[in-house]
């Protein structure tokens, strides 16, 4: 079974009087206006139903073309000439529209997922890459004798504790931060991580 949606189209139409045929314009037809209205929805729901939703928005162009096509054919006849015919809007229902709206943003939060996703995965290579050359080092230091594998450790974590101190300062985002920050804070530091 086939759903029946509500759409509403806005057309406009441009027009005018032929010069050689206003004797006919003015007598033949009593409301313009009217009768081209009724060509228009004539085409309109001889052309819309037939078409899915999003085909509505994608074929508007040629629905705007069947629409002029129809309207010279009748109404040249009584004089006008049909110079455009426009699809100016197309809007659905509030609850085909408000459906079309969760759609759109479900793909957006897809693809957000996605990027982040692909983000984490960034930072894990990252912090990977890190390990395996702070563990180079570590085995560099390794060779000499006066120097433990865990001297090197604090010293490596020291360095990335200045490091990070010196983004802090260096961030104008940053207003105030407390911290800690002694000779003895520093073997702290280096016990608790």
């Amino acid at each position: 079974m086939r759903q029946v949606l509500e759409v509403t189209l806005v057309i406009s139409v441009q027009y005018n009087v032929s010069k050689e045929n206003v004797y006919d314009a003015f007598y033949k037809l009593t409301d313009s206006r009217q009768q081209i209205s009724s060509y228009i929805f004539d085409v309109v729901r001889a052309t819309v139903p037939k078409l899915e939703l999003d085909s509505v928005f994608l074929e508007k162009e040629e629905i705007a073309k069947g629409i002029k096509e129809e309207l010279t054919k009748s109404m040249t006849g009584y004089g006008y000439m049909i110079l455009h015919a426009l699809v100016n809007d197309i809007e659905p229902a509030p609850k085909v529209k408000d459906a079309m709206n969760e759609i759109n943003a479900a793909r957006r939060q897809r693809v957000a997922a996605l990027e982040r996703a692909e983000a984490e995965k960034g930072i894990a290579r990252q912090r990977q890459a890190i390990i395996m050359g702070l563990r180079d080092s570590v085995k560099e230091f390794d060779n000499m004798s006066d120097v433990s594998s865990k001297d090197v450790l604090e010293l490596m974590l020291i360095t990335q504790y200045f490091d990070t101190l010196r983004e802090i300062g260096m961030s104008n985002k940053t207003s105030t931060i407390f911290m800690p920050h002694n000779p003895s804070a520093m073997s702290d530091i280096s016990a608790q991580i």
